[in-house]
């Protein structure tokens, strides 16, 4: 997960959805909070801290059951950045030369710097350390996982086999959620519906959801509509009687959004009483995270005991 707080909708059906499923599907799982991915670009401390304090809440509140999963900060694990090192020295620069995510970023105007260039190679580091099979990612982030690949094969030929090669997880019924402008949805175009919005914040912005110009009454195509394709993801009961209404120009887009709000506000419903209560135990989320990262870091640690080996340095630190 990303520290950067306000889960929206399109994170949760992306995403979170999924990695919830894999959980309750009695897989061993590892879910962390990516804090050290965030200083790819510049952060204010005391936002950035309360970013993540926010999206710690909200996978705990949606997807984590602490029972089944590991769940952690990456920067707890100090294998990540050491890992790191050893991955760098034995990657070529054509292979980085060739994320998209770089030359995107770059392309629209951030800081080229060597965190954002080398940010695959932390994420190969990130799932090999802990012998991850499947990984559960969006479209864009296939190629991070297939580079994972390609250093893990790398490290394998040269050293011998030490890492398993994991393997991307992609729903495509999912892959585009549609924002409040029919875009992807996505924090940084300003167009997300915050899963934990208050009624009157996530009323307002459904209602604001971008729609045709069509006089009441008109037939509506409801395989064209936004306001449609999340009725969809969010499985609405109703939904083919909705769309015999739309077909029948028996209701606008108005009463849509009425009822589509009406459909997501019940539908985290028990997330925001579950959020509440661990926003009022903060002590209850900092042991949680405590104990998944002496969980996670047992076996980072073996990982990289045998990493250091192969290399020909001493398997452990001496201090």
């Amino acid at each position: 997960m990303q520290s950067s707080g306000n889960s929206h909708i399109g994170n949760w059906f992306g995403m979170m959805k999924q990695a919830k499923e894999l959980q309750g599907s009695g897989n061993e799982c590892l879910y962390f909070v990516a804090d050290l991915h965030s200083f790819t670009s510049k952060q204010d401390p005391e936002l950035f801290a309360a970013n993540q304090a926010a999206g710690v809440l909200d996978w705990l509140a949606l997807v984590i059951d602490p029972q089944k999963s590991i769940f952690y900060r990456q920067s707890d694990i100090r294998a990540h950045t050491e890992l790191l090192w050893y991955f760098s020295c034995l990657t070529p620069m054509g292979l980085m030369e060739r994320a998209h995510s770089f030359k995107d970023k770059t392309a629209k105007g951030l800081e080229a710097n060597v965190g954002l260039f080398t940010y695959p190679i932390l994420m190969a580091t990130d799932i090999l350390l802990y012998d991850a099979e499947v990984v559960p990612v969006g479209k864009d982030q296939k190629q991070h996982v297939e580079m994972a690949r390609d250093i893990a094969q790398k490290f394998n030929h040269h050293f011998g086999e030490t890492f398993v090669l994991p393997e991307a997880q992609i729903k495509e019924a999912v892959q585009t959620i549609p924002g409040l402008d029919g875009a992807k949805m996505s924090k940084s175009y300003g167009n997300t519906i915050e899963v934990f919005a208050d009624e009157k914040t996530m009323k307002k912005k459904i209602m604001s959801i971008k729609t045709e110009s069509v006089d009441l009454g008109d037939p509506i195509d409801p395989d064209t509509c936004n306001v449609m394709a999340l009725h969809r993801l969010f499985e609405n009961p109703n939904l083919k009687n909705l769309e015999d209404q739309y077909r029948n120009g028996d209701i606008g887009f108005g009463d849509s959004k009425k009822q589509l709000f009406e459909l997501v506000w019940d539908y985290f419903a028990d997330a925001r009483a579950k959020r509440a209560e661990l926003a009022s135990k903060p002590d209850l989320v900092e042991d949680i995270l405590r104990s998944g990262a002496q969980k996670a870091n047992a076996i980072a640690e073996a990982k990289l005991e045998l990493v250091r080996s192969r290399f020909g340095l001493s398997g452990k630190h001496l201090v």
